[in-house]
């Protein structure tokens, strides 16, 4: 499935979910104010970057200059429903900047849960133990709580996240790397916060 920003994956699903909602295929007018926006140029330009996708038809040719799915959209999205948002990269090593990089990949349903969920690709090594590898992409369950032993995605200090074991006290937050070389990283518990927990993993070969 091609990646989409989340603006164009807005723009995608209310397309695809709303045919009833226009007795013809849409102008870009009646589609900017059917989704709330201001800017006809912007939406514009998310449009043609759907329609350079293959996702929606060139206005070319088009004589009612309506806004439609091309007919392979339609038939290769019908899996949009597994897809997650990807937000980027995450440390499985030092902890590095969060991303908010957001485009959207699928996944299968036995990959993740029945809550909130996205996508995040491995960079680094310290969970290399725990079968967790350098550009894997690791599938995890948004929220803000989770027990010892939980592999977790930590936002250190409110900028730098990294994926580790989690071993958390009253007075202390152990984020515990899966790799004999490395050592625990230890700190206060106003100076971590949870993001999620993994319930999921993918990995390609191709690139190996």
């Amino acid at each position: 499935m091609k990646a989409l920003t989340r603006r164009q994956r807005e723009i995608f699903d209310f397309l695809r979910d709303n045919p009833e909602a226009f007795p013809h295929p849409p102008t870009l007018d009646e589609l900017c104010a059917a989704l709330g926006r201001s800017s006809r140029g912007s939406l514009h330009k998310h449009i043609a970057a759907l329609i350079d996708a293959g996702l929606v038809d060139s206005f070319a040719g088009n004589k009612q200059g309506g806004i439609r799915l091309t007919a392979q959209a339609q038939r290769d999205y019908v899996a949009c429903e597994h897809a997650l948002p990807l937000v980027g990269r995450i440390a499985a090593g030092q902890p590095m900047e969060a991303l908010e990089n957001i485009s959207y990949v699928a996944v299968p349903d036995m990959l993740k849960s029945d809550k909130p969920c996205y996508v995040l690709q491995i960079k680094g090594d310290s969970m290399v133990e725990a079968g967790i590898v350098d550009s894997d992409w690791v599938v995890i369950e948004q929220r803000s709580v989770a027990r010892n032993g939980e592999i977790v995605v930590a936002l250190i200090e409110g900028s730098e996240a990294t994926l580790k074991y989690l071993e958390q006290s009253p007075d202390k937050v152990m984020l515990l790397p899966a790799n004999a070389s490395m050592e625990a990283m230890a700190y206060r518990p106003e100076q971590v916060e949870i993001q999620g927990v993994l319930v999921g993993q993918m990995r390609s070969y191709r690139s190996r």
